[in-house]
C-alpha cells in the first residue's frame, strides 16, 4: 500500500497502470515514450480531446454531487 498523508488516499500497488491502460485503451489518454539517463525508457502520458472532454464532464458530476451531498447534510 502507498499512503498519500496529504489527500488521505492508500493507492494499492498494482491498480494505477491497469488503470492507465484501460484510459489509453477507452481513447481517453495517450502516451509517448522518452529514454532516460537514468533506468528504463519512461512513458509519459497525456489526456486525449476525448479525455479532456470526460474530465470536464466527471468534474461537472463531482461538483453536482458534492453540492447536492452538502444541501442534504445542511441544519
Amino acid at each position: 500500500l502507498l499512503p498519500n498523508k496529504k489527500a488521505n488516499l492508500i493507492v494499492v500497488e498494482g491498480t494505477l497502470y491497469p488503470l492507465l491502460t484501460r484510459l489509453k485503451n477507452e481513447d481517453l489518454l495517450n502516451y509517448n515514450w522518452f529514454e532516460s539517463n537514468s533506468g528504463p525508457p519512461r512513458k509519459y502520458y497525456q489526456l486525449t480531446k476525448n479525455g479532456q472532454q470526460f474530465l470536464k464532464e466527471i468534474n461537472q458530476s463531482w461538483t453536482d454531487l458534492v453540492n447536492s451531498v452538502n444541501t442534504i447534510t445542511k441544519k
